[in-house]
């Protein structure tokens, strides 16, 4: 015998889903928590596809709170969660995780007037030019223990443990692409070097001093190695392999108005000494 649905408990289960959707799209609410999340510590953004990059338990569950948030509205259930991951970053970033926890030489490298020949040259010379330079300056990198953290295209972002490397894969960098030529064409690489503490966020790395070191790769000549004056300290003990140009001053938006450059580029080998004939 077939028991009959209550309608009265499926009327009243209905009328409290609408209200609980009511109540979590309610305007006033996603105003407040919007406003206290600009006030509490940490990221009001967290919850974007770049926060919540990486293999963190915060970025994990961040990613399943946006996967899970109504595509057709906004949430007050979800921001709230998001809220709560926020504080939850920011106490795990004060602790010293995520907010970069170490002090790292960043190598910042690009063609020089590479999109200028593009135009003339078309796409199948220019990836047959792409292949042969990621082939000359990633070795290089790699070799020396740098991780490759970002492809930029016709260049890219590295990062070393000291200064002293990231110098030497930019110059070995330099060398490898004088063997490098597409259809006539030779690529011109620059190259900046800058040490400082750039911010984890997910698998990639951002803050000031990645835009320092591009500034400072920007500002480079085609042939360059240009190092700004935090990495310059470390290249020091170094001076008699290693010929450091006069220091000037960095003219970029993107640096502080007072940060200093210099270039350096290896010493040529000391010829041996002639032996000498007797007498």
């Amino acid at each position: 015998m077939s028991q009959e649905p209550d309608h009265e408990a499926l009327k009243a289960w209905s009328g409290l889903r609408e209200a609980a959707a009511r109540l979590d799209s309610d305007a006033r609410l996603l105003t407040a928590l919007r406003r206290l999340r600009r006030r509490l510590p940490g990221d009001e953004k967290f919850g974007d596809p770049l926060s919540t990059g990486g293999a963190t338990t915060v970025a994990y569950v961040a990613r399943g709170v946006s996967v899970l948030r109504p595509a057709e509205r906004e949430s007050v259930v979800g921001e709230l969660s998001l809220t709560g991951l926020q504080l939850w970053q920011s106490l795990s970033e004060a602790a010293g995780r995520g907010r970069g926890d170490r002090d790292l030489a960043l190598l910042f490298t690009d063609l020089v007037d590479f999109s200028t020949w593009v135009l003339a040259a078309g796409d199948t010379a220019a990836v047959e030019l792409l292949v042969e330079v990621a082939r000359a300056v990633e070795e290089p990198i790699e070799d020396r223990g740098g991780r490759i953290d970002k492809r930029l295209g016709d260049g890219l972002l590295a990062s070393f443990l000291d200064v002293p490397s990231a110098v030497d894969a930019a110059l070995d960098a330099q060398e490898a692409l004088d063997q490098v030529e597409i259809d006539g064409y030779r690529p011109r690489m620059r190259a900046g070097v800058h040490w400082g503490r750039p911010r984890k966020l997910g698998g990639d790395y951002l803050g000031v001093d990645v835009s320092i070191a591009a500034a400072v790769g920007e500002s480079a000549r085609a042939g360059q190695v240009l190092v700004s004056a935090p990495a310059l300290t470390q290249l020091e003990p170094l001076r008699e392999r290693l010929r450091i140009g006069r220091r000037k001053r960095l003219r970029s938006q993107a640096a502080p108005r007072d940060l200093q450059v210099a270039t350096v580029r290896r010493r040529a080998p000391t010829p041996a000494p002639e032996p000498t004939r007797p007498a």
